[in-house]
């Protein structure tokens, strides 16, 4: 049996982080993401489904490409993260197909969360 591909496809995501203990307990809360460290400067995480990384390596460089995850109640996933210290930059809007809203998690990263109406 040929195994599949990961030929073009997402592979991972890093954020190059100030504090990796603050984003794993943003991300941890907010979304209950679990984490394996990998020494002092490289922690990965996990959301069940797509796997990156979290590292102090490099400088913070807020921006880049919009992450953006789903949530079957998107209400609740936005008290979680506002719960779990994250500003809300673009609140709840209409689009086709769902609805989503943004956010900047505590190293200025802006992030969406979309849901299906």
């Amino acid at each position: 049996m040929a195994t599949k591909s990961r030929d073009r496809q997402i592979d991972n995501i890093e954020f190059n982080v100030a504090d990796i203990a603050r984003s794993k307990a943003f991300y941890g809360s907010a979304f209950d993401w679990t984490f394996t460290d990998y020494g002092p400067t490289y922690s990965e995480f996990s959301d069940g489904r797509l796997t990156g990384g979290f590292t102090t390596g490099e400088a913070v460089r807020p921006g880049g490409p919009l992450v953006i995850l789903y949530a079957d109640d998107l209400a609740e996933t936005q008290l979680r993260v506002e719960a779990a210290g994250a500003t809300i930059t673009r609140p709840v809007f209409a689009f086709p197909g769902g609805r989503r809203f943004h956010f900047r998690d505590p190293d200025g990263y802006e992030l969406a969360v979309w849901s299906v109406p």
